[in-house]
């Protein structure tokens, strides 16, 4: 069954009774797409959301009938929503955006009709009448003949349900979702609220700490009757015979006021008028059942659907006005503000409206007091650009940001490394938040605790026993390198990550005029030398005596294959991810022709991968090599054709919370920041013929960066750059040469 899908782009989508922005009129918000990246494994989803908000209601659909496209069991996969699936089992309630492994993603909201059913496997809906944009969604449930529409705040989801006439139902799955904890508890405070927990965790397919997301979820109607239900635990071999009715949903009603256990849901029974509304609001916290409720209270209190939907819509449209572009074409400012959107979901808040947050890593609740608590950092795919974006155009959310960083130190005594609400998951590799932090600071956002970041740099990167974070670092500083006897996961790529991470920490110790350090961190910084082979002109795995490791594939690894040296990647597509020392690598291959003969090779055999990080600065090195920067502009404007449309299979593969899109920013609008904690760019050719950033005067004095060009399809070549109307011959600029700058303006050409 197809979709009639309506995309968000529409202008004249009629979204219920708000009003929308008429053609003359077009804001940004009216220009996202949410549906880019919800296939071909973006795992995006179109969900209800405010910016960097901890709430997001999104259609689930990754778990069904043998029609669906994917999976019975939801738990595999990474994403709630698949565009080209068709089987609606509910609304998930706090979901991740662009991730590569699962977790969260549950509270199912499900509204049905006729007989009461509470296996999602038959309640469950093919769907149609999809509309989208930042802040709502709706979709029309074939089987049972309801709208739903959705929308949410910083903390909380209202959802609105317009029923036909007759045996109506309101169905709360506790037991399903992304997680693969499937425990709950759930109590009736009132015929028309109810209060609980679900547990959640195991992210990645790990087994790390399971924690609790609380709620409180208020009906405007009472049910004619409620009750519960609970899946009963199925029992293998003869036991199946005695007790036929394991794997089965038992229903309790209403006396019973509470239940807990898992596979547990609440069912509300109704008798509808044709074309009746009924809405449900859903506070949550990560604290408790009261705070949830205080969320509620708070954020709601005097709204009704079209105040929050709209409330959400006003919000998104601030801050995507951070950036104006003109010129292009209407699909170009489509990818660009919806890649805009993408950047400002996670990382998100934690705390609720009181302050309350769980501590890192602990029982204890903490309050912030001032700015916000900041959760979900997949810091080993954002520091390499997403941290340098936010730092430009949202500083104050960035501050907070390495704030957070700081906090978790100060309570568990690690910097983070992929933490995910207060608990660290581990996942992947390296010591990013070092890189993070110092990366902030190096480009002028000073208003944090340095002191006690660089106190958490060291002690990430000397504590040589039990060390989370950088498994192996006792081998490392002695050897220089991780070898393949040593135990670590991909030595070669991690060895590569601890230098990134040293020489961010020599830049810090640098700054701060810690001589000693500077010196032992720098030199460190460029230790992975030893892992280069001169025969192949790679880096290679080696033994801890020295010896190369044998049999030896290049292209082992990639296409997330396992394979002995690498993370995500091959010997191809890390070779050259050593940003901090461009000229260094040079130098090791020879000199600049054979640099670029390899580089050439590496987009020419396909071995160039746009949709994982390694390599994903690859097409800017051209620009260290005189007289061939031509090519950084050809290779940024291949990908983004290639790679990046208005469609749902329009990223390159997962968003990893908003690389890919900060990349695509940077590409369109002329710059990147090539070497994270060194604090410049490098130019490529705009896409656009105006772009305006709006910066902060707090931390940007010089005000809004305006950015013009006669960019085309056909102008892709930069001939001059001029910066306040004086010509400019490099290829780069330092932050604080762009941070004074008010213009820079390109001339482009054909060739």
């Amino acid at each position: 069954m197809k979709k009639n899908l309506i995309f968000a782009l529409c202008i004249a989508c009629n979204l219920g009774t708000l009003q929308t922005a008429r053609a003359s009129e077009i804001e940004p918000v009216d220009l996202v797409n949410t549906f880019i990246g919800t296939s071909n494994l973006g795992t995006t989803n179109p969900g209800a959301i405010c910016p960097n908000g901890l709430m997001s209601v999104v259609p689930f659909n990754v778990m069904g009938s043998d029609e669906n496209k994917c999976d019975k069991d939801s738990r595999w996969w990474s994403t709630p929503y698949e565009f080209h699936n068709v089987f609606f089992t509910g609304y998930s309630h706090v979901n991740l955006s662009g991730v590569g492994c699962p977790d969260v993603g549950s509270l199912l909201l499900m509204p049905t009709t006729g007989k009461l059913n509470v296996d999602y496997r038959e309640y469950g809906s093919h769907y149609k009448d999809e509309v989208s944009r930042p802040g709502y969604y709706s979709n029309f449930l074939v089987k049972h003949g309801v709208k739903t529409e959705v929308s949410a705040t910083l903390r909380t989801a209202v959802e609105r349900f317009t029923f036909p006439k007759g045996a109506s139902h309101l169905l709360l799955n506790l037991g399903e979702g992304l997680t693969k904890e499937s425990g709950a508890m759930v109590k009736q405070v009132s015929p028309t609220e109810y209060e609980g927990f679900k547990l959640q965790g195991a992210f990645c397919y790990y087994a790390q700490a399971v924690f609790p997301i609380y709620f409180v979820m208020r009906v405007n109607k009472v049910p004619e009757s409620a009750g519960y239900w609970k899946k009963q635990r199925e029992r293998p071999d003869k036991q199946a015979e005695w007790f036929p009715d394991r794997g089965q949903y038992k229903l309790y009603t209403a006396y019973q006021k509470e239940i807990a256990g898992d596979d547990i849901g609440v069912y509300m029974n109704f008798n509808t008028a044709e074309n009746e509304v009924i809405e449900v609001q859903i506070g949550v916290s990560f604290v408790s059942i009261a705070n949830a409720r205080e969320n509620l209270n708070v954020e709601q209190q005097g709204k009704d659907f079209n105040a929050v939907a709209q409330e959400a819509r006003q919000k998104w449209n601030a801050d995507l006005k951070r950036i104006e572009v003109e010129g292009g074409t209407k699909d170009q400012q489509t990818i660009f503000y919806t890649a805009l959107y993408h950047t400002l979901i996670h990382p998100n808040i934690l705390q609720d409206v009181n302050g309350d947050y769980p501590a890192m890593e602990s029982s204890r609740v903490l309050k912030q007091s001032e700015g916000n608590r900041y959760t979900v950092f997949s810091l080993w795919d954002t520091y390499r650009n997403l941290h340098q974006f936010m730092t430009l155009i949202f500083p104050n959310r960035q501050r907070d940001m390495v704030k957070s960083m700081i906090s978790m130190y100060d309570e568990c005594g690690w910097l983070p490394k992929w933490e995910l609400n207060s608990t660290e998951t581990f996942t992947m590799v390296g010591d990013p938040a070092s890189i993070v932090l110092a990366d902030t600071y190096l480009r002028g956002l000073t208003d944090f605790d340095i002191q006690t970041a660089y106190e958490a740099m060291l002690k990430g990167a000397n504590t040589l026993e039990n060390n989370p974070i950088r498994p192996g670092v006792k081998e490392y500083w002695k050897l220089g390198y991780l070898s393949v006897d040593g135990g670590v996961r991909g030595p070669v790529s991690t060895t590569q990550e601890y230098n990134a991470a040293d020489f961010a920490i020599a830049q810090i110790a640098k700054k701060l005029g810690k001589k000693a350090d500077y010196e032992k961190f720098n030199k460190q910084a460029f230790s992975y030398r030893k892992l280069f082979d001169k025969e192949t002109h790679l880096l290679r795995p080696r033994h801890a005596d020295g010896k190369w490791y044998a049999p030896f594939n290049p292209e082992s690894g990639a296409n997330f294959e396992e394979n002995v040296g690498y993370i995500e990647g091959n010997a191809w597509q890390y070779v050259y991810m050593v940003t901090h020392d461009v000229k260094g690598m040079i130098k090791l291959m020879g000199g600049e022709k054979p640099f670029e003969k390899q580089l050439d090779h590496i987009f020419d055999s396909k071995q160039y991968d746009m949709a994982n990080e390694p390599d994903i600065a690859y097409p800017y090195l051209y620009n260290f090599l005189k007289g061939k920067e031509w090519k950084t502009q050809q290779k940024v404007d291949q990908l983004i054709n290639e790679y990046f449309q208005n469609k749902p299979a329009g990223l390159p593969g997962n968003e990893d919370t908003g690389v890919m899109s900060a990349w695509l920013i940077y590409g369109m609008a002329g710059f990147y920041p090539i070497t994270p904690a060194e604090p410049n760019y490098t130019f490529t050719s705009p896409k656009f013929t105006k772009i305006t950033l709006k910066r902060n005067p707090q931390y940007y004095p010089a005000g809004d960066l305006v950015i013009e060009s006669n960019a085309s399809p056909e102008n892709i070549y930069i001939k001059n750059i001029y910066i306040d109307d004086k010509p400019y011959k490099s290829y780069f600029i330092s932050h604080e040469a762009l941070k004074n700058a008010k213009k820079i303006r390109f001339e482009l050409g054909k060739r």
